[in-house]
């Protein structure tokens, strides 16, 4: 089969192309923004790209339009498709027809944390021989790569995804995570985000039960037990099994113990099973292992094993990633963008770090953050830190439609809003000494800052 990818450079269509050509199919695409490093990822998959939407594309005769959510109704290329009534399907149904169909699906769905809760659970199931196949929203450091259709054992019948909550296609409003079907369900946690698309909190809540309604009775639902958010989720219907993490050590279902260098004991109804030994930082990434552990049980393996083998989980690139270090000077990338991802973020890195002072330089760009939903959220989310720089852009595509710098103004003199990348970096240069760390937040490039900031501090 010929599929031509509309908008393929996304992180989840690049995973999808990457996929149906290791599947056998013939794989094009296009999208507005071919370059580096997508694109030189996909042509190294012998993907052929095409710069923009233009409707003499249909001359590519492709068997099918795989349609990413990027795409909406006035899209040149898309509107050529309809004329002509010429035969397409959305990613996650494409995904859901042709590569997650008769397998094992984990699925990896919450406010936070899917990425890395997807990679500690396909990197437990390979450690124990499982080679699964994965698409996820980010490159483990185990793996390399944010997608594969299978391991070593071609076959394998196991699958992990990060199931976002997004909508599918400007045809289908549901969330992308409907058209997986998993056998096993990790609902991380759940709180108001997609300001964009959802107009509260229950309209989310309503998407994540349709999720609940496909897993089967055979099925396994892994759920985080201290949001309420998910107990009224589950309240609304549950016809599977079902395992909480994150309760209390003398109630059902999986718990930690943390120690103070960071390691933490594993318990399940109480028993001990094991400790984890790593160098992960926060109460998040804790929670995020206990679930991919959950999870892993279903499927097979122990969780002794799963607790050894997160002993040499390495991280995702853009989880607290350590880009450099200049004149003991330590500048990290991390991808949180909302206020309760940052606070997390900030405090793990702190309790790692002591007394040292930690500079927060933020971009707030998601679609979220740009609409301000989340403002009066930021200066608490800020609190750890010693020093806040934010950067929003006054014109583009990037730009907030409100004032960062009045956002801020609760932090006092600690914190400064920039609408300029050259006058931040400055600004955070003149500021940094030796022994700070430098902690950049964004779920964008942020034009590069944190090399920016490096040749910065060289100089």
């Amino acid at each position: 089969m010929h599929i031509h990818i509309l908008g393929i450079c996304g992180t989840f269509m690049g995973g999808l192309a990457v996929l149906a050509k290791e599947a056998g199919h013939r794989v094009t695409g296009c999208d507005s923004n071919v370059y580096p490093p997508m694109s030189t990822q996909l042509e190294a998959q012998g993907i052929e790209l095409i710069e923009g939407f233009g409707p003499e594309q249909v001359k590519l005769n492709p068997d099918l339009f795989v349609i990413g959510n990027v795409v909406s109704r006035g899209n040149p290329l898309m509107e050529e498709i309809l004329n002509r009534g010429l035969p397409y399907i959305s990613g996650p149904q494409w995904i859901g027809e042709h590569i997650l169909q008769d397998k094992w699906v984990l699925a990896v769905a919450g406010t936070h944390g899917k990425t890395t809760t997807s990679s500690m659970l396909a990197w437990i199931l390979e450690d124990a021989g499982y080679h699964p196949g994965f698409l996820i929203g980010g490159v483990p450091m185990n793996f390399g790569i944010s997608a594969r259709l299978s391991g070593k054992e071609a076959g394998s019948s196991f699958f992990v995804i990060e199931a976002d909550e997004y909508d599918t296609a400007f045809f289908d409003k549901r969330s992308k995570f409907v058209h997986y079907r998993p056998k096993t369900a990790i609902l991380n946690n759940l709180e108001y985000d997609h300001a964009d698309i959802f107009p509260d909190l229950a309209a989310i809540e309503t998407q994540f039960h349709h999720l609940v309604r496909t897993v089967p009775g055979v099925g396994r639902l892994i759920v985080n037990g201290r949001e309420a958010s998910l107990e009224r989720v589950i309240a609304r219907g549950c016809w599977s099994e079902k395992e909480r993490f994150g309760v209390a050590e003398d109630a059902a279902g999986w718990s930690l113990t943390e120690h103070g260098d960071g390691s933490f004991d594993v318990l399940f109804n109480g028993d001990l099973l094991g400790t984890v030994r790593w160098s992960l930082t926060g109460e998040h990434n804790r929670l995020n292992a206990l679930a991919a552990i959950g999870a892993a049980r279903h499927a097979g393996v122990p969780a002794v094993q799963a607790i050894e083998s997160l002993s040499r989980f390495e991280n995702v690139k853009r989880r607290m990633e350590v880009r450099g270090a200049v004149n003991g000077i330590t500048v990290y990338d991390d991808f949180a963008h909302h206020p309760t991802a940052i606070a997390t973020t900030v405090a793990g890195l702190r309790k790692k770090v002591g007394g040292a002072r930690i500079l927060a330089v933020l971009e707030p760009r998601s679609n979220t953050m740009k609409l301000g939903t989340m403002k009066e959220a930021l200066p608490g989310s800020l609190v750890d830190a010693d020093l806040v720089f934010g950067y929003g852009a006054k014109s583009g595509k990037d730009a907030l439609g409100w004032n960062l710098g009045e956002a801020l103004e609760p932090l006092g003199e600690r914190a400064g809003a920039y609408d300029d990348i050259t006058a931040l970096v400055q600004a955070i240069v003149k500021a940094a000494r030796q022994g700070d760390h430098i902690l950049v937040m964004s779920n964008g490039g942020f034009g590069g800052v944190h090399q920016k900031i490096l040749d910065a501090l060289g100089k």
